[in-house]
């Protein structure tokens, strides 16, 4: 059953169609009650009218050997107030359902012109003047037997006072053989008719699914394809019906267009990290085997610079690798302007102007850290002699500015600058620029912490960059 159902066609076909047959069944039990209620009202009303007819002909005196009592076939009795049988059609051999069993009128109780004249009510209590049909009429349902046929029929109680016989009650039957043979009618009708209606909305169904699930099946396998062959290069067909499909296969282009991006930039990334490790190694290596070979060149402060540097980058490296993997800082509580003073002492040339009291951040002291040493490392080594650190409030942030006095940043730089493995000509020597992740690693570290890292032209004509961070209300509040 369940790889039946494996499908999504499969299910909406099975869907559809239990709608359909739930709903089909619904209307056609309405269609059938109301039909069987329809003519069942029908066959009360011949009943009625033919109960009248009768009771009319009472009313005027008509005796009982002439009345109409076999018009139509249709059974008809004639009682008195003490229940008693007194006229009958003659072809009536049995009736249940009108209270009155018997089939063969008996002699009327009371002879004409002897019938108690207080007698005025008839049993259900309706008040009749003489010669007047009652208008409180009971139908039920029952069996008679005419000349040998057995049918169903609904009767009709027609109360009528007469002058000499008292009160009577007129019985007269309409057959139920119409009814039934409609309401049959229709549910044979229903029953064959049903299976086919749901055959053909589940074919229907199938074949509308099937066509529109079709693209979608084109995506499966172009994605199919693409994991297979590894070129993120490929795109999923998009349909031109601008539906959810077509939004479906958009969407997942852009993905795969992320996704290609992404690979690319880690491909990159790691072309450059290696192409930056393998400078020092070779440096590393070749300062160890000429010290192996002739112990008195060894160059011992280059190769720690070289072991510095090298441990520096792959610190970096380490830092980036938990960022782009989405580490998340820690929610501690800083004061951003003793980390500034922390970071910029023993600096030469930098000077820090904090705000009054402590200014509050929420985040991890160590990468906030390390955001303002790489700050001052590039303010330093782009200064010509002052690096001013100032940290103050701007509404609901935290801004920390780094400005130096050095050739600034030109405009159409102040992006790339922020790239990973990015050095301006000016900075390409290894001496003095670094590899190239000191900002990338700054503007990284900002955004986890849902801040921002520009540079714009500082005031002494050199670069300033500008750390702003959301700050911390409740620390606030509380050094308040």
């Amino acid at each position: 059953m369940s790889r039946l159902l494996g499908s999504v066609r499969a299910r909406a076909t099975l869907a559809a169609t239990l709608v359909v047959a739930v709903a089909l069944v619904a209307a056609g039990t309405a269609v059938l009650l109301s039909l069987r209620s329809n003519l069942l009202g029908e066959a009360g009303t011949q009943a009625e009218r033919s109960a009248r007819e009768v009771a009319t002909e009472l009313a005027v005196g008509t005796p009982y050997a002439d009345l109409s009592l076999d018009v139509d076939d249709r059974p008809v009795q004639v009682v008195d107030d003490d229940g008693v049988l007194v006229a009958a059609g003659e072809d009536l051999e049995r009736i249940t359902g009108t209270g009155v069993d018997a089939v063969k009128p008996q002699p009327a109780a009371s002879p004409s012109g002897e019938h108690d004249a207080d007698a005025d009510d008839d049993d259900s209590g309706e008040s009749l003047e003489p010669g007047e049909i009652g208008g409180r009429i009971t139908v039920s349902d029952g069996t008679a037997t005419i000349d040998g046929d057995t049918e169903d029929y609904r009767f009709a109680a027609v109360p009528v006072k007469t002058e000499d016989r008292g009160t009577l009650t007129v019985y007269a039957g309409a057959p139920l053989s119409a009814e039934h043979g409609a309401v049959n009618t229709a549910l044979t009708v229903m029953l064959i008719g049903f299976p086919l209606l749901l055959a053909v909305v589940a074919w229907v169904t199938w074949l509308v699914t099937r066509r529109a699930l079709r693209p979608v099946e084109g995506i499966r396998r172009e994605m199919a394809a693409i994991t297979a062959s590894e070129d993120l290069a490929r795109r999923v067909p998009v349909p031109g019906t601008h539906d959810e499909v077509a939004r479906l296969a958009t969407t997942t282009n852009e993905t795969l267009a992320a996704l290609e991006s992404s690979v690319e930039r880690q491909r990159g990334f790691v072309a450059d990290a290696s192409h930056e490790l393998r400078s020092p190694i070779a440096s590393l290596r070749t300062q160890l085997e000429v010290a192996a070979a002739h112990p008195e060149l060894l160059d011992l402060d280059g190769a720690v610079a070289d072991t510095v540097r090298l441990q520096r980058l792959a610190a970096d490296l380490l830092l980036l690798a938990r960022l782009d993997a989405g580490e998340r800082p820690a929610e501690a509580r800083i004061d951003l302007a003793a980390l500034a003073r922390e970071a910029a002492e023993g600096r030469r040339g930098v000077s820090v102007r904090g705000a009054e009291g402590p200014v509050s951040v929420a985040g991890s002291r160590g990468q906030l850290g390390r955001v303002l040493a790489n700050l001052l490392d590039n303010a330093q080594r782009h200064a010509r002699s002052a690096v001013e650190v100032t940290v103050r409030r701007d509404g609901d942030a935290v801004v920390a500015a780094v400005a130096d006095d050095g050739d600034g940043v030109p405009a159409a730089d102040r992006e790339r600058i922020f790239e990973r493995f990015v050095r301006l000509d000016a900075a390409r020597s290894r001496d003095d620029g670094g590899a190239g992740l000191g900002l990338a690693i700054a503007r990284d570290v900002a955004v986890r912490h849902g801040g921002t890292l520009t540079v714009h032209d500082a005031p002494a004509g050199g670069a300033l960059f500008e750390l702003r961070l959301p700050g911390d209300r409740a620390g606030t509040a509380r050094d308040m």
